[in-house]
């Protein structure tokens, strides 16, 4: 398969999870497992793409497009459900959406997003907080946990109300405050991660209204 097939699989794996979570108990537990492949797949696409050398700006952008839909659909349907606040998809949305915004205009100027060479990010402390393995690892294996956790919180909340099991109100309180420590640790490596984006992305925007200036003068 292509890199861009496998993004593709996963953010049509990522919907049909989040489809799923609502409809029974077991439907749910199903959803975790896809939700755990979906996640595992955002590091296949782009070690396909590396290693069969198929590694292109368009390629970079799709996956990129594909993160963002299967970021922000599982926290826009997990703060619907109730389990997160609706302000935390919303700083997901916008910190997206900024370096998103000036990674676009980088690629108009010949670098890369994430590229050791070429890239936007040219700090030595950027390049680990972006690009590093370890960083781009962590951030999705954190969101791995945080996507599964919740989806099992709400397969706890199912078997309660739908097949009556009975389930100790005080075990689904705590399983909900470590939601709360995950889904805010997942938070605060996003904002840090896009610190070093806005942060060196910034002198992009005073180019462009250099540009803009002697062109109207």
């Amino acid at each position: 398969m292509t890199p861009n097939q496998i993004t593709a699989m996963r953010v049509a794996l990522a919907l049909l999870a989040i489809a799923l979570f609502r409809h029974s108990v077991w439907a749910a537990a199903f959803a975790v497992l896809l939700t755990a492949i979906a996640i595992v797949l955002d590091g296949v696409d782009g070690y396909v793409a590396r290693k069969s050398g198929r590694a292109t700006p368009l390629g970079a952008a799709f996956y990129i497009l594909g993160d963002r839909i299967v970021e922000d659909s599982y926290l826009i349907f997990f703060a619907a459900s109730g389990l997160i606040s609706f302000w935390i998809p919303v700083v997901f949305i916008v910190r997206g959406a900024a370096t998103d915004f000036l990674r676009a205009i980088a690629q108009t100027r010949g670098m890369t997003p994430f590229g050791k060479s070429g890239g936007m990010v040219q700090s030595w402390w950027g390049k680990v907080l972006v690009s590093s393995r370890w960083s781009r690892a962590g951030y999705g294996v954190l969101k791995m946990v945080l996507f599964c956790y919740l989806g099992l919180v709400m397969c706890v909340r199912s078997a309660a109300s739908d097949l009556g099991a009975r389930v100790d109100p005080a075990y689904i309180a705590r399983m909900e405050e470590l939601a709360i420590v995950l889904t805010y640790a997942s938070l605060t490596f996003c904002i840090v991660r896009g610190i070093p984006v806005l942060w060196e992305g910034r002198w992009l925007l005073e180019s462009e209204g250099s540009s803009a200036l002697r062109g109207t003068a």
